[in-house]
């Protein structure tokens, strides 16, 4: 089995986790039905994803010196990811991620934290880590300027580039022109293009302005790409959904985890769209994400021929 090395840049938060079946009006106050925190953070979650795929995964991060950093420490030494570059800084708290989840879906309110301290010097010091990575992997909770500093050095050393544009922000071509690979939803698509939350365009016409370089995610209707010439449509999975909290970063973990392995791009989005199908059937982020043998017996039970695995290892 190939263990490719992924380097993840990104957020780590404590997630604040309230489930409802009612949404307050302004002034109204209203029961929930449970809550629960757990670690979290985008780039945490993609972190742990990868982990649990078999991938060697290094997480650069910055987190508070405060009564979190133990939880998430331990949860990264329990799921294999290297967090020595996961650094506690002082006078500020670990980012937090308040999450209601209804009916299945997710509101989620981010407050940065020590993610904000992950500045460019912090990336120029880790030179090595990313030059011996296989695949870099982002998103943008953390500052935009660390980011550009990541995605410059990557290119210097010619690593691959996953950038999950989230939150959503316009991005120049020059950024964009250095990235492998780009992973919006349809909502992203428009903003990092700078078309505003409602464009006129379609998305196919979207996808043609970035290029062969980005993958957009629809959920259970799969994702699309261009490849060449034609738009590409790779399917997604009928499953009862319980939360959609992590759906993206499972599927960016992963999707690392298979260009990092050397997958084609068709195949690398079908690997990807099973994890996030396995992952939005739990509650939670993290605690959703699946394990290899988790996928092979959901394609069991889907009765579907993709060839991903083969006694429960990538092929």
């Amino acid at each position: 089995m190939n263990h490719p090395k992924i380097t993840v840049i990104g957020s780590i938060n404590m997630d604040f986790i309230t489930n409802t079946s009612i949404i307050p009006d302004e002034g109204v106050t209203v029961f929930g039905d449970s809550f629960s925190t757990k670690p979290g953070g985008k780039g945490a979650n993609q972190a742990i994803a990868a982990a649990r795929l078999g991938a060697q995964v290094r997480m650069i991060g910055c987190v508070g010196n405060d009564v979190f950093r133990k939880e998430i420490i331990d949860r990264f030494i329990d799921e294999g990811v290297f967090f020595e570059n996961a650094e506690p800084v002082t006078q500020i708290s670990t980012g937090v991620a308040n999450i209601t989840v209804f009916r299945g879906d997710n509101r989620i309110i981010v407050i940065p934290g020590a993610n904000k301290q992950l500045t460019p010097d912090k990336i120029l010091a880790k030179k090595e880590c990313i030059a011996t990575s296989d695949v870099i992997l982002l998103q943008l909770e953390i500052p935009f300027e660390t980011v550009e500093t990541a995605i410059h050095l990557a290119d210097q050393y010619g690593v691959k580039v996953i950038l999950n544009p989230a939150p959503a922000t316009f991005l120049p071509e020059s950024l964009l022109s250095k990235v492998s690979y780009i992973t919006p939803n349809e909502f992203e698509l428009s903003k990092i293009l700078e078309r505003g939350t409602k464009s006129d365009e379609s998305m196919e016409n979207l996808i043609r302005e970035i290029g062969t370089s980005c993958i957009v995610t629809k959920g259970g209707d799969g994702v699309y790409y261009l490849n060449d010439y034609d738009l590409v449509h790779v399917p997604g999975f009928d499953v009862d959904v319980v939360d959609t909290t992590g759906a993206g970063d499972a599927f960016n973990g992963a999707f690392a985890v298979a260009i990092g392995s050397g997958y084609s791009l068709e195949k690398a989005c079908e690997f990807a769209n099973v994890v996030g199908a396995l992952t939005v059937q739990k509650n939670g982020a993290q605690p959703g994400m699946p394990t290899l043998q988790d996928i092979n017996q959901f394609l069991k039970e889907q009765g579907v021929e993709v060839p991903i695995l083969q006694d429960g290892e990538p092929i």
